[in-house]
């Protein structure tokens, strides 16, 4: 069985969402699945599986969150070659490039990205959320 962590930063509970639709994607397709905040996830943890979806919102001038999100991204980036990783999140301004900027920061990094990524413009549509659960089916 697969073991897919889905880990992600939420203010407004828009990309928790998208979490939730990613994990609900990879459980049901068999995947053990646990979700993870930001903080509570590390290195160590993430060696225990086999794909990893990892979400956040743009902040800022487009980019990841910097409490949290971010030096827990660059502490596990470094680990997560020949796993499958996926990317998500949402945004309420701008054209996305805090995604465009995510994604090319993975492959510069040699990480493999196995889905295309998700985003949605505040909360998630129909549209968005069953993109998610696809990402998260993509994990498995």
């Amino acid at each position: 069985m697969s073991k897919v962590a889905v880990v992600y930063w939420s203010q407004t509970g828009n990309t928790k969402l998208m979490a939730e639709a990613v994990e609900s994607g990879a459980s049901g397709k068999g995947a053990e699945t646990t979700l993870f905040e930001a903080n509570d996830f590390s290195p160590s943890i993430a060696a225990d599986y086999d794909a990893i979806a990892f979400g956040c919102p743009a902040m800022g001038a487009e980019e990841l969150e910097d409490t949290e999100f971010e030096p827990m991204f660059a502490a596990v980036e470094g680990s997560l070659a020949g796993k499958k990783v996926a990317l998500f999140g949402s945004y309420g301004w701008g054209d996305g490039q805090w995604m465009r900027d995510w994604e090319d920061r993975c492959k510069n990094n040699g990480i493999t990205l196995c889905a295309e990524s998700v985003t949605a413009n505040e909360a998630p549509d129909d549209e968005a959320t069953a993109a998610c659960k696809a990402l998260g089916e993509a994990l498995v």
